[in-house]
């Protein structure tokens, strides 16, 4: 480091504006055998700096990992042989060079020429005890990734998980469409959402909670195949599988119905598992889970049956309460109708005993006001969600298409939010009137990017897959 501020600005004031790198340390280590004796070109982050007499020692670590630095006074000279020695870990440095093995048998790049490119201000994290503050990797997540190496391979797999989604829905024929963030009306799930003001039309709106509707409109507009790739908001909880801001995939298909949406997820998951990790098995918590097709169907009624001994389904608002209360379910006072109440015993009673990829199938009616009613049972909806290993990553149903239901259940919708309840469905007129204009028999399903990349690299948390997750703000 510069003695003065005026040594470092100028320093700082000359580094070069870019540096031609031609190979990526990765490349080096995985092909020694064709790469030694070739000259090439590696830009990184020095990451520890050792000096012995006349040799210098540098670990060099780019976007795919670490490679050795050798410097050596006799070529370099004393001039830019001390000036190496000056550099500290964190800098950046690009070096140029031959490929070789040292004696003890490390591949390294017997530097000729090097440039520094950046100067680190700040000392990095110790390196034997990394970044152990949870927050802090969170909040200054680039730190993170210098230090702790196999995080990037969980954001290199979350790129590689949304690349194979949606190429795998092209080759199904989707397209891939966008709808808007900003809405006048929320709508396409029971949620709390996220206010805003569009100042030039002086209104309030709203962060979409589901692209849902808008993407069904596209159908009842004679596309057939659409999905999206998006960030919903809801204002809600933040916890291990909840996020204010998290990833979905939506899509939808004309003249299909739930069976084949299930058909579709379990086809797209399982292929995503094969092609990331060439196999269907993956490890979470210690478990061996494979994804290897067909996945596990359970009846949403029959699942929470067999727990609790009863008929769920013949139950009233007061007896599911009375289940709920026995199984010590917690109910908040304005979620105490059965909607509320069959998600809260699923979860708390079927879900966390679930290991392999499970259907719940056959949700009870009421349970969603965008659903068809189950064929040959009114009491229940063509609606599935897919868990594993006690985490749901989606949820799915043949949609409804008949106006003047959808616009019966927006009426009820409005009398369960003057009974108390927090988390209804608004009346989105424009959606029923597209609806009225004739809407084809339509299979949906959304995805949990985040939850389901959070089981297939084993972390415990969505916050270990988002990259910059949600956090209460830090005091300065």
């Amino acid at each position: 480091m510069p003695d003065n501020k005026d040594e470092l600005k100028a320093l700082i004031s000359s580094l070069p504006y870019s540096y031609k790198v031609t190979t990526k340390a990765m490349e080096i280590r995985d092909n020694y055998q064709k790469m030694e004796g070739k000259r090439v070109s590696v830009a990184g982050r020095i990451m520890a700096i050792r000096k012995a007499g006349k040799l210098i020692f540098a670990d060099v670590l780019d976007s795919t990992g670490k490679i050795q630095a050798y410097f050596e006074f006799q070529g370099l000279g004393e001039e830019r042989f001390n000036t190496i020695k000056g550099m500290s870990p964190g800098d950046i440095i690009g070096i140029e060079g031959e490929v070789f093995k040292t004696t003890p048998g490390e591949v390294s790049i017997k530097v000729e020429k090097y440039a520094q490119l950046a100067k680190a201000l700040r000392p990095l994290p110790d390196k034997w005890h990394g970044i152990q503050d949870t927050e802090i990797r969170y909040r200054k997540r680039y730190l993170d990734l210098i230090m702790n190496y196999e995080i990037r391979k969980v954001f290199l797999a979350r790129s590689k998980m949304i690349s194979i989604f949606r190429s795998f829905l092209e080759k199904e024929g989707f397209i891939e469409v966008e709808t808007p963030v900003i809405q006048p009306l929320y709508g396409g799930a029971t949620a709390t959402p996220f206010k805003t003001r569009v100042n030039t039309l002086d209104e309030e709106d709203y962060l979409r909670i589901s692209d849902e509707l808008y993407l069904k409109k596209l159908i009842v507009g004679g596309l057939d195949k659409v999905f999206e790739i998006c960030k919903d908001f809801r204002n809600e909880d933040v916890d291990a599988t909840h996020s204010p801001e998290f990833t979905m995939l939506e899509w939808y298909q004309a003249y299909a119905d739930y069976e084949d949406a299930m058909s579709l997820t379990e086809k797209l998951v399982s292929n995503a598992v094969k092609e990331m990790f060439g196999s269907y098995e993956i490890t979470y918590k210690e478990k061996k889970i494979s994804f290897k097709p067909p996945f596990g169907r359970l009846k949403f009624a029959d699942s929470i049956n067999d727990v609790v001994g009863k008929d769920v389904l013949s139950l009233d608002d007061k007896e599911l309460l009375q289940v709920a209360d026995k199984h010590g379910i917690k109910m908040e006072k304005w979620e105490r109708n059965s909607a509320h109440i069959y998600d809260k015993l699923l979860k708390a009673l079927v879900q966390p005993k679930i290991t392999n990829p499970t259907f719940i199938v056959d949700y009870p009616a009421g349970t969603t006001t965008l659903c068809r009613p189950k064929r040959g049972d009114p009491r229940l909806i063509e609606r599935f969600e897919p868990m594993v290993a006690g985490v749901k990553f989606g949820n799915g149903y043949s949609e409804l298409n008949n106006p003047i239901i959808q616009r019966a259940n927006f009426e009820r919708e409005i009398e369960k939010s003057k009974a108390g309840d927090r988390e209804t469905e608004p009346f989105d007129m424009d959606f029923v009137e597209a609806m009225e204009h004739g809407m084809p028999p339509t299979a949906g399903m959304g995805i949990g990017i985040d939850r389901l990349l959070m089981v297939l690299t084993d972390k415990p948390s969505m916050k270990e897959v988002i990259l910059f997750p949600m956090e209460k703000r830090e005091k300065k």
